[in-house]
């Protein structure tokens, strides 16, 4: 599994409940660029909308040797999920406070994938509370290394 991009935002700004990995409808020129690494994930997100899936704002740059008929770097983008699935993900984005945001973009085997978190939006002072609780953690981690040797 090559991972091409990854949200690190997302789990600063959200509380990831479910992921789940569903496929993306891209075109030659966008597998291209994502091989290259050349994708982006910041501010981007999912909606439901006719029974189907969407990707938007996943920025994937232009192919650099690419002709005219290069794709749009911001176009939306279907993701293939199971009618299930899609159907159960509606629900859960309709309650309050409920999101779907990519987390990460990647190649299994050789289809690209995009890994879905259902989010729910931190509040300011829980994102204090968790960089407190991760600050907690390296020290003890540094405590017991020194402690180690």
């Amino acid at each position: 599994m090559k991972i091409i991009s990854q949200n690190r935002k997302a789990y600063h700004d959200y509380h990831i409940e479910d992921t789940l990995e569903a496929g993306i409808a891209l075109s030659g020129t966008e597998v291209k660029s994502l091989r290259d690494g050349r994708a982006n994930l910041k501010d981007s997100y999912v909606i439901v909308k006719g029974g189907e899936a969407y990707l938007l704002n996943c920025h994937i740059s232009p192919y650099s040797h690419g002709n005219i008929m290069n794709h749009e770097p911001l176009r939306t983008r279907k993701l293939l999920l199971h009618r299930k699935e899609i159907d159960r993900l509606r629900g859960k984005i309709e309650a309050k406070g409920y999101t779907l945001i990519p987390l990460k973009l990647y190649f299994k085997g050789s289809f690209a994938k995009v890994e879905i978190g259902l989010a729910r939006g931190k509040k300011f002072f829980e994102k204090r509370d968790t960089i407190k609780e991760r600050e907690a953690r390296r020290e003890i981690e540094k405590a017991i290394k020194t402690r180690r040797k």
